[in-house]
């Protein structure tokens, strides 16, 4: 199994590299809860730090353009980043891609290809565009420079609540999770760090169970940023040491939590930034508690439809 360790001078360099595009974001609080606002970052969403960090230590070795595929916050960092370091971008993305996160790779300037449905399709084919091309593969979670990228938002939460007791986060491919646990741990090894997936998707857990990582069955879930099928070598060898528990949410759930930080906190989240929140208000934990909103790039339609319904509901 693949062991990463990162030196404490080193975070000093992935912060360097990953605010040279990415902010710090606020914490706020609501009900006893603790929220660390991704939503509020450059692209809506977290994903912009892995890529800057990404990019920033593998500059260099660009030489005709850099691909990746993504469900679509993570091409959307990719194309915000490249267009800022003067480099061609090509983002692979699912059939099903969420409107508003193509519209905005589009608009930063990348070049968009539609390919399948799950991440696995998607990768392959970024990989025989990046061979085909000579392009630069960007990796979306399964590489120590992304997972380090997304730790800074660990070290922001030290800063921000240096008494933290429990933090949930949303999990895909892992590369948040093992980045957070990673920056929290280093310092603090007592907080507990609980994944939260889709209960039809719970491919972290599965693996838990097995040993190993291990492929589950696609399946449609409402948080489109959390399909991914099977843990990434690197993020598995991460969180199976460093996550403590590993939570399920149901749509329902995940959307009972966006209506909530609408309503409640006035915070715009999609449903996969909701899904921490949604585990994290009904499980609880050693406070403080704190629950990352890992992006808020949602359909103004889909938000619609959500809050409509919960006013029909209550009316």
């Amino acid at each position: 199994m693949r062991r990463i360790e990162v030196p404490r001078d080193d975070w000093d360099r992935v912060r360097d590299r990953v605010y040279r595009f990415a902010r710090a974001t606020p914490l706020w609080t609501c009900e006893g809860l603790d929220l660390k606002l991704e939503n509020l970052q450059v692209t809506g969403s977290f994903k912009v730090r892995g890529v800057a960090n990404f990019l920033g230590k593998h500059e260099a070795a660009v030489q005709a353009g850099v691909v990746t595929g993504s469900s679509g916050n993570h091409g959307w960092a990719l194309a915000y980043v490249a267009r800022r370091m003067g480099l061609r971008a090509v983002v692979v993305v699912p059939d099903d891609v969420s409107p508003v996160k193509a519209e905005r790779i589009v608009r930063e300037g990348a070049e968009l290809v539609y390919w399948g449905r799950t991440s696995e399709e998607r990768l392959e084919k970024a990989r025989a565009i990046a061979r085909d091309r000579g392009f630069l593969e960007v990796p979306p979670f399964d590489h120590p420079d992304i997972l380090q990228g997304q730790g800074t938002i660990g070290l922001e939460l030290l800063e921000q609540v240096p008494d933290v007791g429990t933090v949930y986060v949303p999990v895909s491919g892992g590369g948040l999770i093992s980045g957070i646990a990673l920056a929290l741990k280093t310092s603090r090894p007592t907080v507990r760090v609980i994944g939260v997936e889709p209960a039809g998707l719970r491919r972290f857990y599965a693996s838990f169970q097995a040993g190993r990582p291990t492929e589950v069955p696609w399946t449609a879930t409402v948080a489109d940023g959390l399909r991914v099928t099977r843990p990434g070598q690197w993020t598995w060898a991460v969180a199976s040491r460093l996550v403590d528990d590993w939570a399920a949410v149901t749509d329902e759930e995940v959307l009972d939590a966006l209506r909530w930080l609408w309503t409640e906190v006035r915070v715009v989240a999609e449903p996969s930034g909701a899904a921490a929140v949604a585990a994290a208000r009904r499980d609880g934990g050693p406070p403080p508690v704190v629950a990352v909103v890992s992006g808020g790039n949602v359909a103004w339609e889909m938000l619609r439809r959500v809050l409509t319904t919960e006013d029909e509901r209550t009316s």
